[in-house]
């Protein structure tokens, strides 16, 4: 199973903002600190999982089971429901993402539990500007 967890860093509403990508599979992480655009923090957190969903692609992991674990409730929610009322071209991008894994599970996880990821989005967040 690959394991992506992300979040994402905005100074202000909107401002400058960052993403934060790590991927765990069983042999190796990999870690991105992704400057974004000026976006709010919703927005960014979106952004996250879809360049994170992107990255996996890039690297050419391939399993059949994918976690993807947030510390946004709007963004995992969004996601179950595969629904959401202003951010609806995110989720149906994210969407189209997952669709060569066969089990794809959302998981909210507390600030706290979300750290790897939550370092590299403010890195990357001090980075751009």
């Amino acid at each position: 199973m690959i394991k992506l967890y992300t979040d994402a860093a905005t100074l202000g509403n909107p401002g400058p903002s960052a993403a934060g990508i790590l991927i765990v599979t069983a042999k190796q992480q990999y870690q991105f600190s992704i400057p974004l655009p000026p976006v709010d923090n919703h927005v960014a957190e979106f952004m996250a999982v879809q360049l994170g969903l992107e990255k996996i692609t890039t690297l050419g992991l391939t399993e059949p089971m994918l976690q993807i674990n947030v510390d946004s409730k709007i963004v995992c929610q969004s996601l179950e429901k595969q629904y959401a009322k202003h951010y609806q071209q995110y989720v149906d991008q994210i969407i189209a993402l997952e669709q060569p894994y066969s089990l794809v599970l959302h998981q909210w996880l507390p600030d706290r539990q979300n750290k790897g990821a939550h370092h590299l989005a403010q890195q990357g967040l001090k980075n751009s500007y």
